[in-house]
């Protein structure tokens, strides 16, 4: 189970990015619901662009340098004509080295290279200046298992759009555990200008001109308004009319009396709860059932996405009416696909074998992780 505890708290970057996802909704990379409230744009420009690469790919930062893959390059080739040992490099990235990159891939360089100018081939009529990228060295972030691109921007309080065009990430944003991220860093402000709190610089205060004023010279005093207007009558209304305008308060209805509803989901699968929730370390709950149990849908909805962890661990999410999400996790034999519509207590998938073997169930209000239980009892 403790396998499964760790990436049981990083679910929560899959299960935000599908709440912007479906059917008439505009994906905001900023992890925020779509629509007036969208901060997406704001939070675009709150990180600067990737700085360009040399001639031959490179980047350079005092502490490292990466490259940029062009389009089906193999690590190897890579690796040889920067004068490095492919097994190196293919190592330092957790790849192997015959792996075919995608153009804009980025690869960390096991040690440092020399200059574009120091290339063999290369040949300048001029030094080359060595002009180091503007802005703070990025952090590097190793992949753990279990983590997402979408849980790593959310640790470093970027989008993913950011992180995905800074590494080169495919368009399912793919990433492996052991490949090192670069975390965009923060747009410099012009002219030192502050940050506001979306990341915008904010404008220069206006500053008036200095006057000299002579004594006697000053603005007037202004005159109390007592002085030129009378005051408000305060003679108190009558007696009467104080009580016309009282208006009595509206009966309050007896609630002992009326139906309460039965709960708003049903329980996916039948088993005891072992592993409670608790935000921000477990988004979930964990509900024990034997290998191979139906997992059934908590309520009608149509499936959002069927994804999986680095662990290849499936992951399924059934988005419902008022912005409501169920995720469905530690499963196998999946018996929908996305788009589908479901109906409540429709067989999804099975229970996947595990030690314990239990389902790992989310409920989340738009982006946010709520407690299940409340919604099953």
């Amino acid at each position: 189970m403790g396998g499964w505890t760790q990436r049981a708290s990083l679910l929560a970057g899959v299960a935000l990015i599908l709440a912007g996802c479906g059917a008439g909704s505009n994906l905001d990379w900023d992890l925020r619901p779509s629509g007036r409230f969208s901060t997406a744009a704001a939070a675009q420009q709150t990180t600067s662009a990737r700085p360009q690469p040399d001639a031959r790919g490179v980047i350079s930062y005092p502490g490292y340098q990466v490259v940029v893959a062009g389009r089906g390059e193999q690590v190897g080739a890579i690796a040889q004509r920067l004068g490095l040992a492919p097994e190196a490099l293919a190592a330092h990235n957790a790849i192997e080295p015959g792996t075919v990159m995608r153009g804009g891939e980025l690869l960390v360089l096991p040690s440092r290279v020399g200059s574009a100018a120091d290339a063999p081939g290369m040949i300048t009529t001029t030094p080359l200046a060595t002009t180091p990228p503007a802005g703070p060295e990025p952090l590097q972030h190793p992949v753990r298992r279990g983590e997402t691109a979408f849980s790593i921007a959310r640790l470093y309080n970027v989008t993913p759009r950011s992180l995905a065009e800074w590494n080169g990430l495919d368009g399912n944003m793919s990433v492996r555990e052991g490949q090192i991220l670069m975390i965009p860093v923060a747009q410099t402000a012009a002219a030192g200008a502050p940050l506001s709190a979306t990341g915008v610089p904010m404008p220069a205060p206006v500053t008036q001109p200095e006057t000299t004023t002579l004594p006697g010279e000053g603005s007037m005093t202004p005159v109390p308004p007592s002085a030129t207007q009378p005051l408000p009558s305060t003679t108190p209304a009558p007696a009467g009319q104080a009580a016309a305008a009282a208006t009595p308060a509206a009966p309050v209805a007896d609630l002992s009396t009326q139906r309460t509803e039965g709960p708003r989901l049903a329980m996916p699968v039948q088993g005891r709860i072992i592993r409670a929730y608790a935000r921000g370390r477990n988004d979930g709950i964990g509900i024990g059932a034997p290998v191979g149990t139906e997992v059934r849908a908590a309520a009608a909805g149509t499936v959002a996405a069927i994804t999986q962890d680095t662990d290849q661990v499936p992951i399924l999410v059934i988005r419902h009416e008022n912005n409501l999400l169920t995720v469905y996790a530690n499963i196998d034999d999946i018996r929908v696909a996305r788009g589908d519509r479901i109906t409540r207590g429709q067989p999804i998938a099975t229970v996947r074998q595990g030690d314990p073997s239990f389902l790992h169930f989310e409920v989340r209000e738009g982006f946010e992780s709520v407690d299940p239980m409340p919604y099953l009892q």
